[in-house]
């Protein structure tokens, strides 16, 4: 059985778009962030002191990301890199750079917790995917948190609980194909990147 695929795509003058990141156990879309200490061995004043941040996709452009409605049906969802580039730009413009929460529970903020570095990966501008990272598609969203919190980076980052970021908000659904057809198409065009 072919399950279908949507593209999610936001408007730039409604309320969709991006309003939370979430830090999660099991990212959608299966890539996990680096957690960075500071290399005590250089700067012995900075023995005791962690950098506490996290590194990470925030999106990856065309991946399809497996989804099951509360009736039971599952599909793909996927975002193209234009739409990428534009939940970015709203991200910013509606100033939620300072929204995370913890496995997508409202009621769950994860104060302290704050981006310090936003890029879409985009060669053509010079803007290359980090080391460790190398199989981030073009268009892709990648981000770093600083944690100042010291419940989440003691209990949910230092000991691996939580290891990615997770996306949240309102889209636009658009089904474009049955998944396997699609997906064969992406991976064709992913393997051409690589």
């Amino acid at each position: 059985m072919e399950l279908p695929l949507y593209e999610l795509f936001i408007d730039l003058e409604d309320e969709s778009g991006v309003d939370f990141i979430a830090l999660v156990d099991d990212p959608a879309i299966k890539k996990n962030w680096q957690a960075f200490k500071d290399d005590s061995s250089k700067f012995t004043f900075k023995a005791d002191k962690e950098k506490r941040i996290i590194s990470g996709p925030a999106m990856v452009a065309n991946l399809p990301i497996y989804r099951r409605r509360k009736d039971g049906s599952e599909y793909y969802v996927m975002f193209k890199a234009e739409t990428i580039c534009n939940v970015v730009e709203k991200f910013f413009r509606n100033q939620y750079s300072n929204n995370f929460n913890i496995m997508h529970r409202k009621n769950l903020l994860a104060d302290g917790v704050y981006l310090i570095e936003s890029m879409i990966i985009d060669s053509e501008r010079g803007i290359k995917t980090p080391m460790g990272f190398e199989e981030l598609s073009e268009g892709s969203w990648f981000i770093s948190c600083k944690v100042d919190n010291d419940k989440v980076w003691d209990d949910y980052i230092k000991t691996g609980v939580f290891n990615g970021f997770s996306v949240e908000g309102e889209f636009i659904e658009k089904k474009i194909s049955h998944a396997n057809k699609q997906l064969d198409e992406i991976l064709a065009i992913l393997e051409k990147v690589r």
